[in-house]
């Protein structure tokens, strides 16, 4: 029986890795057909400085995303992160407006934000709570948090020292360092994701907790340290954005939470858990980018932005429930 468990769970991540890539094809298909119906459009989108503020505002948000998708991965989501950002922004900003250096505030804010995943974690893994509630509450409770810190007010950081500034600011050799972060951390965890023995415990627990279970997984230990890091590269997403922005504002993040979760599920990270992967999260995320700027040069108004970017989200959720339908169980 355990061997029929575990023949069944080798099997499932290589049709998951079929899904995967012709998902991932599918994406980079949509893009480019993107970019090229722009170049007719706007004189303005097949340009450097276009493409590098593409890749700015989305480089970011793109080291949360790998977080929210492991999560997605294992079962779980977690609509915390615009908020475990901000406030790991205000609270690095607040202790560097207290006399401590930037890295040591920055280093503490991060933790902090460890310390968060850890408590949703708890509730989720210990009291019984499903991710979806433990983390709704734990974005009001942290928003909470960013604004008796900073008693509302948003904290100037014009006074950091331009070695820490260089972090969200400089660049190698004409590359922002945002973007060498960004595209190290994605590299690490696709890589890790995709070849480490111990990161396939994610898809098991996600795909089919009870047979990872009885298999020998501890899948409350999964569940717990995804949360945990989930809520930690939101931490350091917010030291990044106090580096670039050289402030910390406690409304900072507000939404961003939908951002992530359908960056993750266009890239083919499934709601019901046990399929998805990090570069297919990260184009579900230039997808997005792209849709953004090119909303933007055609002048279309803000409040279509979201709209069209909520459809989008809506057909990737009936992409992602069709494909769950036709799945063998």
């Amino acid at each position: 029986m355990l061997a029929d468990t575990l023949g069944t769970k080798a099997v499932r991540p290589r049709s998951w890795k079929r899904i995967g890539s012709m998902r991932e094809a599918g994406l980079i298909a949509i893009i480019l057909a993107l970019c090229v119906a722009m170049s007719f459009a706007s004189p303005h989108f097949l340009t450097l400085g276009n493409f590098r503020a593409m890749l700015m505002s989305f480089s970011v948000e793109g080291v949360v995303v790998v977080g929210m998708t492991i999560l997605l991965i294992v079962g779980g989501i977690d609509l915390s992160v615009g908020s475990v950002v901000c406030f790991a922004m205000v609270l690095s900003g607040s202790l560097f407006l207290a006399g401590l250096d930037p890295w040591s505030a920055s280093l503490t804010g991060i933790l902090a934000s460890a310390l968060i995943g850890c408590v949703m974690g708890f509730f989720v893994t210990v009291v019984g709570l499903n991710h979806f509630i433990t983390s709704l509450a734990g974005m009001v409770i942290v928003r909470g948090l960013c604004l008796i810190i900073t008693k509302g007010t948003p904290l100037s950081l014009f006074t950091l020292p331009p070695a820490f500034k260089a972090v969200g600011q400089g660049s190698f050799h004409g590359v922002p360092y945002v973007i060498i972060i960004f595209v190290a951390v994605v590299g690490i965890f696709d890589f890790l994701l995709r070849r480490a023995t111990a990161l396939r415990k994610v898809f098991y627990t996600g795909s089919n907790e009870k047979a990872a279970l009885y298999s020998g997984i501890r899948t409350n230990h999964v569940k717990f340290w995804v949360t945990v890091l989930c809520s930690t590269l939101a931490g350091v997403a917010g030291v990044i954005y106090m580096s670039r922005f050289g402030a910390a504002t406690p409304t900072f993040g507000v939404g961003m939470e939908l951002n992530i979760i359908a960056a993750a599920v266009i890239g083919g990270a499934s709601l019901n858990g046990g399929s998805g992967t990090i570069l297919g999260a990260i184009l579900g995320m230039a997808l997005l980018s792209v849709v953004t700027s090119s909303l933007v040069l055609l002048n279309v108004s803000v409040y279509w932005q979201d709209m069209i970017k909520g459809c989008i989200l809506l057909a990737a959720v009936s992409v992602d429930h069709f494909l769950n339908k036709r799945k063998p169980s």
